[in-house]
């Protein structure tokens, strides 16, 4: 029995490399800790009541900026232990099988479960207050994506202790991620993990879709709409196509992999070239998902600090939709090489170069709403200003790899690897912390201290320049992506030890930021006017932290930047003081069942993962016992009195 016992244990978690005995550790330290802190301050019930359960927006958009902020932690380890084994030749510190799987969660985490819940984070904690809405459309399918999303993440982070993690790359191309080359369990996590989370994401697409064109404040037409409520409504659209491509295209390798299928299989009459198609038809429109709302934020800052209005807003609500539909026409230039043709290899050449049209609108619509503003150099806008010079190189080198017959040469080697770190670092990462930065205040009631903020800044930018400058030479000299090690001979390594560095860098820039994060929460400039950055769209006129119904009485919205309007009208001494008449305001219950769904959802995917049948079809009875109880609830909602919105209001120092 003991002997069996010790051998499942064997297979069942991941051993014999001591970085896994260290993260073993380090997890359960973690837990302990979280449980004594819980468990010592009697803060169990507050924590199931409060944010187990919440439906409130703002809420769920905190719980996924933790999450994100603690996947961009997690992906930037494996980075930095990637460089670490480049940093020099003939280096051991990973070995293969671990290296393989290291830059396949990499991937896979910065993409999915960094990107995206920093997105959603921000959808959640600034759209309804940007258009007036007390709340999302949907707030129960809104916990439950979320709760989706966290479920998922955990189940692929598992695979890194328990099963052992994929390695077959971020996007799992066969026959590396078949059966017969992946016989483990890891691909098995990576599937499903993907797949809840991924349901999630559509569901937020889908819950911000409708909250924005049903939802706006009374009178805000949607061409008065913020821009980053714009590019929300961009990147919900490509959500609502792209997302189903990926369910479909992972549910096709599940099948191959669970019951001996052949879609993908060449040997079995299948077609490799048809999964690395269809998850790409997913994945290049996946990139103008997580990059369009980072330029709504680009545009609500740019707006903000030069004291103007955007230039140019039609053209840039234009530009944000016509990428939307161009991003869908654009995924063969990531295998221009797989002999399609020289018609088919055109086509999507021109349409990438095409794409970079609309991009260059918002760069020059950026610029020329700076030109002759009263900037203020506050942290936001020094992200923003590093993101323009650091996004200009990368779509210029992304016109390169667009070049069809050059890109014969550039394919899989590591100038590739540096294009797309600089568009999704520059572009993306930059734009979610400018964001972070910028509505930080609104979610905590408080600014985070400059002088700390500024050192996190200046290491993250030398530390990227550092990192993936000298990658673009390393491409042309030969190196390709996914080496393991080189050789001497190759003269890579002095390149490959500064892009070390620069990684480093970029971690100590991190530190920084983790540092002014805590010092902030007792030191940070307290935010008492609501309108710390003098800000010009509507969620600037409520208080920091916005109350649980957002707005007491919904704005009347007449033209674009409708709180500035507002307030140059009361200096002017234009505005009527009409006396408010507060009615009471519907508001949705909290509720367990998105959480207990989740729950069960995971439970289902670790038994497919192991392909336990038993422990699937339980976890999906579950989920189908949770739907079913949903349908029979009726007591979901309440009304908050007149008398406690005027306490509210009092006590956050309002007069109404």
């Amino acid at each position: 029995m003991f002997e069996e016992i010790k051998s499942f244990a064997s297979t069942f978690f991941v051993t014999g490399d001591p970085l896994i005995y260290g993260a073993d550790v380090a997890i359960v330290m973690t837990m302990l800790a979280i449980v004594f802190v819980l468990t010592y301050y009697k803060k169990w019930g507050w924590l199931w009541r409060e944010w187990l359960t919440t439906v409130d927006h703002k809420k769920i958009g905190i719980m996924y900026l933790i999450a994100s902020l603690l996947m961009l932690f997690r992906g930037g380890v494996d980075a930095l232990l990637m460089r670490l084994q480049l940093a020099m030749p003939d280096v051991h510190f990973l070995h293969s099988e671990h290296y393989n799987a290291i830059f396949t969660t990499h991937g896979t985490i910065m993409i999915l479960f960094m990107a995206m819940p920093m997105m959603f984070a921000l959808f959640n904690i600034v759209v309804p207050l940007q258009i007036g809405a007390r709340d999302v459309a949907y707030p129960f399918l809104n916990a439950l994506s979320f709760w989706l999303f966290f479920f998922g993440a955990m189940l692929f982070n598992l695979s890194f202790v328990i099963g052992g993690s994929p390695d077959s790359g971020w996007l799992a191309y066969p026959p590396l991620s078949e059966l017969s080359s992946s016989p483990g369990v890891g691909q098995n996590f990576y599937i499903w993990g993907i797949q809840i989370s991924g349901i999630g994401s559509l569901a937020t697409g889908i819950n911000f879709l409708v909250t924005i064109l049903k939802m706006r404040a009374p009178g805000m037409k949607l061409m008065q709409m913020p821009l980053f409520s714009w590019s929300v409504l961009s990147s919900c659209v490509m959500i609502i196509f792209a997302f189903p491509i990926l369910t479909v295209t992972l549910a096709l390798l599940f099948i191959d992999r669970f019951t001996g299928a052949h879609f993908f299989t060449l040997d079995g009459g299948g077609n490799p070239m048809m999964y690395v198609n269809l998850i790409w038809m997913w994945g290049h429109p996946e990139v103008y998902i997580v990059v369009i709302p980072a330029f709504g934020i680009y545009s609500e800052i740019v707006s903000t600090f030069s004291k103007k209005t955007i230039f140019g807003y039609k053209s840039m609500v234009f530009s944000m939709m016509i990428i939307s539909v161009l991003s869908f026409f654009t995924w063969v230039h990531h295998f221009f090489t797989m002999g399609a043709g020289a018609d088919v290899n055109t086509f999507f050449a021109i349409s990438t170069m095409a794409i970079g049209i609309p991009t260059g609108v918002k760069v020059f619509n950026w610029l020329f709403t700076m030109f002759r503003g009263r900037i203020q150099m506050k942290q936001p806008m020094l992200w923003t200003l590093a993101f323009i010079p650091c996004f200009v190189v990368g779509g210029a080198t992304g016109v390169m790899l667009a070049v069809a017959p050059a890109d014969y040469q550039y394919h899989n080697s590591y100038f590739l690897i540096a294009h797309f770190h600089q568009v999704l670092i520059g572009g993306v990462v930059f734009g979610y912390l400018a964001g972070i930065y910028y509505w930080w205040p609104k979610m905590f009631g408080f600014k985070l201290d400059e002088r700390l903020g500024k050192w996190g800044f200046w290491f993250w930018n030398i530390g990227f320049y550092v990192c993936f400058m000298p990658q673009y030479a390393l491409g042309f000299m030969g190196m390709t992506r996914r080496v393991y090690t080189y050789g001497w001979d190759m003269g890579w390594a002095p390149l490959n030890f500064v892009s070390t560095v620069g990684a480093f860098l970029m971690g100590i820039g991190f530190i920084f930021q983790v540092w002014q994060i805590a010092y902030s929460i007792k030191h940070g400039e307290r935010d008492l006017t609501g309108d710390p950055w003098n800000g010009r769209t509507l969620e600037w006129s409520i208080p920091s932290p916005a109350p649980l119904y957002n707005f007491a009485v919904l704005p009347q919205v007449n033209s674009m930047d409708a709180w500035w309007e507002k307030k140059q009208q009361m200096q002017q001494g234009e505005v009527k003081q009409e006396p408010v008449k507060l009615e009471p305001i519907h508001m949705p219950k909290n509720s367990a069942i998105p959480f207990v769904m989740s729950f069960f959802w995971f439970i289902a995917g670790f038994g497919f993962t192991f392909l336990w049948v038993w422990m699937a079809v339980a976890g999906l009875i579950g989920v189908g016992i949770c739907l079913l109880v949903r349908s029979f609830q009726y007591d979901t909602d309440y009304y908050i009195s007149v008398d406690e919105i005027r306490r509210t209001e009092k006590a956050l120092g309002r007069a109404v």
